[in-house]
């Protein structure tokens, strides 16, 4: 079939969908990681930060006996100092999880930062995308998945729990400090366990993602010969190949904007020419759009053809980064274009009567 996506991604296409932020990564493989680097970094920093915990409680309790604590001043050295103390004894873990979710991210995408991948796209704030993100298979997905991970610590913690109810029962005339032991021992192995399955999920999840972007990536046989006859020329020629097509675009939609029913500006930034036509469609059409200068020139281009131009900066600027030319404006555009449309055929119909 004609424009079937059916072949893999080129190394060029890779590189683009890379400047884009278009690669595969998984939180939950990255959680995962982080939460047992987490575990371990704790079974061999914890002994030595309980027993610094435990210094600045004797600390704190031994300065209190003293009546120079009793002050706000004293009391002041005193929570700074407990302060201290604790960052320090935290600080090995929450570094160790750092350095484990730094790498992870690494390991995933790459050290190449992409400044288009944080630059703002109004695409993203699109309520039409947004209901497509929370009802399509993608969010199918991640609910599944959400289940998954409820589903998998309830079962572990039944499986580990459940047979150890009667011995539970049988510890009730033991000591704190025995008691604690065999709680903290057990609530070791419940949390091992549980870090373990996110592992698997996190795993899986990866896969998932980059089966999605591999698919996503994929182009047809037109792209890919297209691509390659692009990439046999050189520098030069595929410059001026582009100059050219964007030089012929331009004069294309230039030449349309004649043809448009109303032109909505910023009214100095951003121009949007748009058409309709019921004949063809039951929106109204962009058949123009452009910025700056190109903005100017729309506005100028419609005067001369008596094609009225309607400030309204919020529409405009909302047409300029979710519509492109050629298509018909989305529902959440409906009204404010059937509004300034209204307009425009309301003031031609009252010169018409004049």
């Amino acid at each position: 079939m004609a424009g079937e996506k059916t072949e893999k991604a080129t190394p060029k296409k890779r590189a683009e969908a890379r400047e884009k932020g278009q690669v595969a990564r998984s939180s939950d493989l990255q959680g995962a990681i982080v939460l047992m680097v987490g575990i371990v970094a704790l079974g061999y920093a914890g002994p030595g930060l309980v027993e610094r915990m435990g210094d600045v409680m004797r600390h704190a309790i031994t300065q209190m006996s003293s009546p120079d604590v009793v002050s706000i001043h004293g009391i002041g050295q005193l929570m700074t100092s407990a302060g201290t103390a604790a960052v320090l004894a935290v600080a090995p873990i929450a570094l160790a999880c750092v350095i484990a979710g730094v790498a992870v991210s690494v390991g995933m995408v790459g050290l190449k930062p992409s400044g288009k991948a944080i630059k703002p796209d109004f695409k993203r704030i699109n309520p039409k995308s947004g209901a497509k993100n929370l009802f399509g298979p993608n969010a199918i997905v991640e609910t599944a998945k959400s289940l998954a991970k409820v589903g998998v610590v309830a079962v572990i913690v039944a499986v580990a729990l459940l047979p150890r109810l009667p011995e539970f029962g049988g510890m009730v005339g033991l000591s704190p400090t025995d008691f604690g032991t065999i709680l903290s021992a057990d609530m070791g192995s419940l949390i091992k366990r549980a870090a373990f399955a996110y592992l698997f999920i996190g795993i899986a999840d990866f896969a998932w993602q980059k089966k999605r972007t591999e698919k996503s990536m994929k182009m047809d046989k037109q792209e890919v010969t297209d691509e390659a006859k692009n990439a046999n020329l050189p520098p030069e020629v595929r410059s001026m190949i582009r100059r050219r097509q964007m030089e012929a675009s331009r004069k294309r939609m230039m030449s349309a904007i004649p043809t448009a029913d109303v032109v909505v500006t910023n009214p100095t930034h951003f121009s949007v020419a748009l058409r309709y036509d019921t004949t063809r469609g039951d929106a109204p059409e962009v058949v123009a759009k452009g910025k700056g200068i190109v903005a100017l020139r729309i506005r100028e281009i419609a005067a001369e053809h008596g094609v009225p131009v309607v400030p309204d900066p919020p529409l405009a600027r909302g047409l300029y980064a979710s519509v492109e030319l050629g298509q018909l404006i989305p529902e959440e555009f409906f009204g404010a274009v059937a509004a300034v449309l209204a307009f425009v055929y309301r003031t031609a119909a009252r010169r018409a009567a004049a």
